[in-house]
């Protein structure tokens, strides 16, 4: 009970955060159609003014949310790139914000995150944060779990847990490239996985790194569609010749360190068994 109580009080403390950064919102552009309706009531009073000023600031802070399609993505992402121009900091804040909180408490939906990261920040800077916020997400909710949710995640998901320290099991002597071969070609989704890793005793560090080299492909493939989305005035320029090649070198990017990861595992567990043949030891006994 006590681990449960510390759970929530470290989301409701998170939340008010998150919060609290859209409570000091700097002032924002309004969507075209009130911004039509406001230009018709210039002739005014002040007093009408503030309020429109008010019902402004309401409206932006509106518009602050998690997005759930690709409509509100790109409405977002127009928001956001406009603040950028006049606050780059806030901007950055608010972003690394919303996407820890996310990943800390393995709320799926990175996708859209990532889309939005190239969309604002490029290709580059677009790609780093994702790779780097990913990393540090999933590790904020490796050490959640381990702290507060063992006994919880074993007795939602028993059956899962229970698959899962099989795996790991009979995948310790190459452990690392078995997480790497999750990450890839995830069997489970990656919140549970993050969730589950403190459980079944799969140490932080490599999870840190499988984590950051893992995602490393999907995370690109995400930030570059959102870099092009950013850049595209129309559809005709978006399924252009030059476009779809940058998609195509994109996806063989992303597709190279999986076949190298699972070409490595492969060998090395080939030469594993080899040498459990060489020194007589009995079938059951082999390394996997």
């Amino acid at each position: 009970m006590r681990s449960l109580i510390g759970l929530v009080c470290v989301v409701v403390v998170a939340t008010l955060y998150l919060y609290s950064l859209t409570l000091y919102l700097p002032p924002g552009r309004p969507r075209p159609a009130q911004t039509a309706a406001e230009t018709q009531h210039a002739d005014g009073a002040a007093e009408g003014s503030e309020v429109s000023a008010e019902n402004t600031e309401e409206d932006t802070r509106s518009r602050l949310k998690f997005p759930s399609d690709l409509e509100e993505l790109r409405e977002l992402s127009e928001l956001l790139q406009f603040y950028k121009t006049e606050h780059t900091a806030y901007v950055l804040l608010l972003f690394c914000s919303a996407y820890l909180y996310k990943q800390s408490f393995a709320i799926p939906g990175s996708f859209f995150l990532n889309i939005l990261a190239g969309a604002i920040f490029g290709l580059h800077w677009g790609l780093l944060l994702a790779c780097v916020l990913t990393t540090v997400g999933s590790t904020a909710c490796y050490l959640l779990s381990q702290t507060f949710g063992k006994r919880y995640i074993v007795r939602l998901f028993p059956d899962k847990v229970a698959m899962l320290q099989r795996k790991v099991e009979d995948n310790k002597d190459c452990l690392f490239f078995f997480l790497l071969f999750l990450r890839f070609f995830p069997m489970t989704p990656n919140w549970f996985l993050n969730m589950a890793a403190p459980v079944v005793n799969i140490p932080v560090t490599f999870f840190f790194c499988s984590v950051f080299i893992g995602l490393l492909p999907y995370n690109l493939i995400c930030v570059q569609a959102g870099a092009m989305l950013a850049q595209v005035s129309s559809l005709d320029h978006l399924f252009s010749w030059q476009r779809l090649a940058q998609l195509l070198a994109t996806a063989c990017a992303a597709l190279l360190p999986g076949a190298l990861v699972r070409r490595y595992g492969q060998r090395r567990l080939k030469g594993n068994a080899a040498h459990c043949q060489h020194n007589g030891l009995p079938d059951d006994k082999k390394v996997r």
